[in-house]
């Protein structure tokens, strides 16, 4: 039996779409509870609630800037008190932009830390005493492929060192709260059909895969699943590569 059967309940960040979004709809058929934050994506947030009704599950769509410490303890605050708990905890916010460093402005340079490093650790703090009370929860930060490759990136620095730093925030926690049942483990995911990029970038990146093919959000998603189940109890502190073999 899976130890979220009786009463289960996710709280995902950027859960309007993409990514998120999919999850979302994957847990709802298992009858999950649903909170779904977006910041911007109200459209799309309340499109995803309706469809996680239709699957089975049950929604509550919150607005939250989650580069706030403040808001991000009043989320999860919400959160548990409409339903009690959180089981897991899934970090899918993550916007990026492409300039060349030396291009960058400092509040640029600052946003991707804000909305991709930042989150997790005011997240994760937050909802992490009402799983240490339970001595259960999931954690699922997302990074990318080559993220632990530690290599030059001219356009992307600042989204770069921002994962590369969940990595090792991620390692962190899942060692501090290993001790608690929690188990924190991170998702790379490499190029995703996700929706969010045109047809013909994707189309020229398929040579530099060596799967020789495009990702699907499917992917990232049956990944998820896994830490998110009984089978991955002993899982803790890992980064799962969901990219073809690109970046490693």
């Amino acid at each position: 039996m899976n130890q979220f059967s009786q009463s289960r309940v996710a709280l995902i960040t950027g859960g309007a779409k993409g990514i998120g979004r999919a999850i979302a709809l994957d847990l709802a058929a298992q009858h999950w509870k649903v909170a779904i934050c977006y910041r911007a994506s109200e459209r799309e947030a309340h499109d995803t609630a309706a469809a996680v009704t239709d699957r089975g599950g049950t929604p509550l769509a919150i607005r939250c800037d989650v580069s706030d410490p403040k808001a991000c303890q009043a989320l999860v605050q919400q959160v548990e008190q409409a339903w009690g708990q959180i089981d897991a905890l899934i970090h899918c916010a993550g916007p990026y932009h492409r300039v060349n460093l030396m291009e960058e402005t400092p509040a640029g340079w600052m946003e991707m830390f804000d909305h991709n490093l930042h989150p997790i650790f005011y997240l994760s703090q937050a909802a992490a005493p009402g799983m240490k009370a339970r001595k259960s929860g999931r954690i699922v930060t997302f990074s990318m492929a080559n993220a632990d490759q530690m290599v030059a990136q001219p356009d992307v620095t600042a989204h770069y060192i921002a994962k590369a730093g969940v990595l090792i925030l991620t390692k962190t926690l899942a060692k501090l709260l290993a001790p608690h049942g929690i188990t924190v483990n991170a998702v790379s995911p490499g190029f995703i059909d996700s929706g969010s990029a045109p047809p013909g970038e994707l189309a020229g990146v398929v040579k530099r895969i060596p799967a020789g093919y495009v990702g699907e959000v499917k992917d990232t998603v049956a990944a998820v699943r896994f830490l998110l189940s009984d089978e991955a109890r002993y899982v803790n502190g890992t980064n799962i590569h969901v990219s073809g073999g690109w970046g490693i």
